[in-house]
């Protein structure tokens, strides 16, 4: 392979089920994509980290991944340069379609039809998350069809990714108003592009850290609230996402593992919202609550300087 064939480069590694779980509920300062993944089902020792990046791996970045894997120990990393057909391909195995209620999930790789009365949703993977093969994607997606008979005029999808949860959305609400927002410029053209490549119109885009943006706030309240992003975040987001809710409103909360649903749900609480629904998936977690019988008003305003990055990097 010559050096102008190289696109980009994949590092693998051994690691647990613990590091793994550390890793995709942490924030690093790496210049890499981490993902990792179960090898041996239900054995908690036999999972793999693969990082991506654009620059081939140096001695810091190598020792930073290996810091992360500390289970790996003398274990040589498996170092990789990637070519953009390699990424394409590579992104695409494995990933078999995803059925979830009325929706399937599938990629170019596995083309499905939709199932009768439902719908498909063409979304590879990509820049960005939320391809519905991660059990917080597909469980919004159960728990939103869950909700189908509910009337919802007015919906928002906080951390959209690829846009998936704002599709079902507005698959399920074709008369409601969608706004799909994320902190990353990339994730919102990828939504656009999916939204063209599944024929879905009438969605708003807005690039926003969190829901203080004046377009987000200018447009509320909703009925229907959609945060798929971190327990961190979510946390410390409570009250400007409760203050964007209308009253009575739906607010459905994931990319929490099950150890962090008490102090998510406390956040909320605090905030007027009540727990109405559990969807366990392993060691993730999907909440639905119900924001209060009044418009809460926070008593002082949320400072967006006190948040962690809420990106979902999975």
């Amino acid at each position: 392979m010559s050096a102008e064939q190289i696109d980009s480069w994949k590092v693998t590694l051994p690691c647990t089920r613990a590091e793994a779980e550390a890793i995709d509920a942490g924030e690093f300062a790496l210049d890499a994509v981490l993902m990792t993944t179960e090898v041996v089902e239900d054995d908690k020792e036999r999972w793999r980290l693969d990082a991506y990046m654009e620059n081939e791996p140096d001695a810091a970045m190598l020792a930073a991944l290996r810091a992360l894997a500390p289970s790996a120990g003398a274990i040589a990393p498996v170092i990789e340069p990637l070519t953009a057909e390699d990424w394409v391909k590579m992104s695409q195995e494995g990933l078999e379609p995803i059925r979830e209620g009325q929706f399937v999930v599938h990629t170019s790789a596995h083309p499905v039809d939709a199932p009768e009365g439902g719908r498909a949703f063409l979304i590879d993977a990509g820049r960005a998350f939320g391809t519905g093969h991660h059990a917080t994607t597909s469980g919004c997606l159960r728990m939103l069809d869950a909700m189908a008979e509910q009337a919802f005029s007015s919906v928002i999808d906080v951390g959209t990714g690829t846009g998936l949860l704002a599709f079902a959305a507005a698959h399920l609400w074709s008369e409601a108003r969608i706004v799909a927002t994320d902190i990353d410029p990339s994730a919102i053209e990828v939504t656009q592009a999916n939204a063209v490549a599944n024929a879905i119109a009438g969605i708003e885009l807005i690039v926003a850290d969190g829901a203080l943006s004046d377009a987000i706030t200018a447009r509320a309240p909703y009925d229907l609230v959609i945060a798929n992003i971190l327990a961190g975040p979510l946390v410390s987001m409570a009250p400007e996402l409760a203050a964007i809710a209308d009253v009575r409103a739906t607010i459905v909360l994931a990319g929490l593992l099950e150890t962090q649903r008490e102090q998510v749900v406390a956040a909320f609480a605090g905030c007027g919202c009540t727990l109405q629904d559990v969807d366990r998936r392993g060691d993730w977690t999907i909440l639905r609550l119900q924001a209060g019988a009044s418009r809460y008003v926070p008593s002082t305003p949320p400072d967006p300087k006190g948040r962690d990055g809420w990106a979902l990097d999975i």
